[in-house]
């Protein structure tokens, strides 16, 4: 079962997603790929006592008053394959901020497996299916070109996100088409 709640936010509504209480989701309102990955039933508990979803939500208030919460203050479990766990895990470690290429990314995955190339274009669809938005920074992989590209949760708040954070935005735009 997954238990679900709702966090208002600067971008519009966030959906939670707890299971064993774990957190398993964060999706941005009208995100493509919501819940699209698990096969549980999912209930909502807004006014229910899950100590995963209380320390999300306190998560996200810290990031959005621009407190820089670390990863690692929450319980997750990561729910995907084998490749995209390890893409998610590069994701983790992309600090406030900053933002990497999609690039940059294949490269380390390369490296960790010990390969010489990993395509850019097969870490893109791993970063796409993301299923902790925000909390897992999806939205610090820009195309190499500077192109705010790939972001589930909407180019919009891809930009928000990292204005936000205050990154320079100087070499970065949004794509014309």
């Amino acid at each position: 079962m997954i238990y679900t709640s709702i966090y208002k936010s600067h971008i519009g509504q966030i959906l939670i997603g707890t299971k064993d209480n774990k957190l398993v989701g964060v999706w941005i309102e009208n995100q493509k790929y919501y819940l699209s990955d698990f096969k549980e039933k999912v209930e909502r508990v807004d006014n229910y006592n899950n100590e995963a979803i209380t320390k999300t939500k306190k998560w996200l208030d810290k990031y959005f008053n621009k407190e820089k919460p670390n990863v690692n203050e929450l319980e997750i479990d990561l729910i995907g394959s084998e490749f995209r766990k390890s893409v998610w895990e590069v994701l983790k470690k992309i600090p406030y901020g900053e933002v990497i290429t999609y690039n940059d990314i294949a490269k380390e995955i390369a490296r960790q497996k010990g390969i010489n190339k990993m395509s850019a274009q097969a870490v893109g669809g791993a970063v796409g299916h993301n299923p902790i938005s925000i909390i897992i920074p999806c939205h610090r992989v820009v195309g190499a070109n500077g192109s705010l590209t790939g972001y589930a949760g909407g180019i919009k708040n891809k930009k928000y996100l990292l204005e936000h954070e205050g990154v320079n935005m100087d070499k970065l735009f949004v794509p014309t088409k």
